[in-house]
């Protein structure tokens, strides 16, 4: 098994209530909202740098559902699949289970997703390149603070470059629920190097579990037999990270 240091470059072979203050009327809905604080009208009169992550999305979701206004909906996406993990899904029909929204809306989120990707790719802005632990942990930032484990595969090119990004799974990483196909799949898809994974401890404990070394173990082994190596495997939390079984602190 391959552990390294922080620090160490990686070697690879080829709720919707909202409440400002004791004065002020609840809120209960985004149509609740003064016309000029809405985020649709926002974007429009002030431009898209003024609106937060969550109004650009709610922007992008256009409309709520029966269950969830619009507002709650976009800050619910946030909070539990995280900024980069949600834009970087391809799949619909997964994000769609996995944040019990309907469909269509996962589809716009994909296809938001995509449309950026296009265009940092032909612009050359799109792929960062990732050397070290605290490189990963630096790029995964939007995972420090959630609320629910994720675990995330980071496939990278021979130059070390991240082609691809995408949440695996969400949930406790067991060597029982995570199958090597799942973590590969994307590999072989993209033509990756080299897959590093990253998971979330939301008890912000940097240790690792005797499931998170099972795990590492388990595909560590799936990607020799492959030729795809598993480089590494970083825990991250709010206040450090761990490349699998070292921890550091920032």
């Amino acid at each position: 098994m391959l552990f390294v240091m922080a620090d160490k470059q990686y070697l690879v072979t080829p709720s919707p209530l909202v409440l400002d203050n004791a004065e002020r009327k609840y809120v209960l809905t985004v149509h609740d909202l003064p016309q000029d604080e809405r985020p649709r009208e926002r974007l429009i009169a002030e431009g898209p740098g003024s609106l937060s992550t969550t109004e650009l999305m709610a922007v992008l979701l256009n409309v709520g559902t029966t269950k969830e206004d619009v507002l709650g909906m976009a800050r619910r996406i946030m909070q539990d699949y995280g900024e980069r993990g949600v834009m970087s899904q391809t799949s619909a029909e997964r994000l769609s289970k996995d944040l019990d929204i309907p469909l269509g809306k996962a589809a716009q989120i994909v296809a938001a997703g995509e449309l950026g990707r296009r265009f940092f790719e032909r612009n050359g802005n799109g792929a960062p390149t990732i050397r070290t632990a605290r490189e990963v942990y630096e790029h995964v930032a939007d995972m420090r603070t959630l609320s629910k484990e994720h675990l995330r595969g980071l496939y990278l090119n021979a130059h070390y470059k991240v082609i691809h990004d995408e949440v695996i799974s969400i949930g406790t990483v067991d060597a029982n629920i995570v199958h090597p196909r799942e973590v590969f799949r994307p590999a072989l898809e993209y033509s990756a190097a080299a897959v590093i994974l990253v998971h979330n401890h939301p008890s912000g404990v940097t240790d690792p579990s005797s499931a998170d070394l099972q795990v590492t173990e388990q595909l560590v082994a799936a990607g020799t037999q492959l030729g795809i190596p598993l480089v590494d495997h970083v825990i991250v939390t709010k206040e450090g990270f761990a490349s699998v079984p070292t921890r550091y602190q920032v």
